[in-house]
């Protein structure tokens, strides 16, 4: 296992969702026009929610990253690979068109499953 590498991948993933959660906070009608969604006030309200448990997501993903324990950054790590590729199934999911930004959304979310999942099988 690359530990090294499961650090900096749990400091950019928690960089990535840290940027998404102040985007849906901020922006939560722009975020679900970009999935194709309703924009009703309780979608909008649920987009909120949802930024802030990815705050504070991304600020465990960052701690985590800091770890002593090279066995807890692993173990973090491999919950984020299952994870990262739940988002990105889920995220193909949706119930609406498939658009640019849900493709995008997916790319991301397998990207940094595909990353933990290398860092997990390389040898040192």
């Amino acid at each position: 296992m690359n530990i090294n590498a499961m650090r900096t991948i749990l400091k950019a993933g928690s960089t990535v969702f840290g940027l998404s959660a102040l985007f849906l906070l901020i922006f939560p009608c722009t975020f679900l026009d970009l999935l194709q969604l309703d924009k009703s006030d309780g979608m909008a309200w649920s987009m909120r929610m949802i930024g802030i448990t990815l705050i504070a997501l991304a600020g465990n993903m960052w701690n985590n990253s800091q770890q002593r324990n090279d066995q807890r950054v692993a173990n973090v790590a491999k919950i984020m690979c299952v994870c990262a590729a739940g988002l990105g199934v889920l995220t193909l999911m949706i119930p609406a068109q498939l658009g640019w930004f849900t493709y995008l959304y997916a790319a991301i979310g397998f990207g940094f499953s595909l990353a933990y999942l290398f860092a997990i099988l390389k040898k040192n």
